[in-house]
């Protein structure tokens, strides 16, 4: 009987030895697939980087090129301003050489009555 016994626990032995390789076979299966979903996964967030900053590096382009158009537009319309101005005072001044004229030939006419 003890023989018997000896049979049945080495075979026992066994079964758990092989149940035991399955287990780690299975775990590292496991694993590896684990680390091949996590390098997929890594590989998608560096596409997603990369096209995020391109984005942003093309909204950044667009808005240097809206700041400079801006920039050409005040820079116009303060040259425009500034001619206006000038003319007006030029208007302005021609108006009164005019007028002083006027009133000189007035004084003189007046003078000799």
């Amino acid at each position: 009987m003890s023989n018997k016994l000896n049979i049945a626990l080495i075979a026992a032995v066994l079964a758990l030895g092989a149940c035991s390789q399955k287990t780690q076979d299975a775990a590292s299966a496991t694993a590896d697939s684990a680390a091949s979903d996590a390098a997929a996964a890594a590989d998608k967030a560096a596409a997603a980087t990369d096209e995020a900053a391109a984005k942003v590096s093309a909204a950044a382009d667009d808005a240097a090129a809206a700041a400079s158009t801006a920039a050409d537009k005040t820079e116009n319309a303060a040259q425009s301003a500034t001619a206006d101005a000038a003319a007006a005072v030029s208007e302005g001044a021609d108006a009164t050489a005019d007028k002083a004229a006027e009133v000189s030939k007035e004084a003189e006419a007046a003078a000799k009555k």
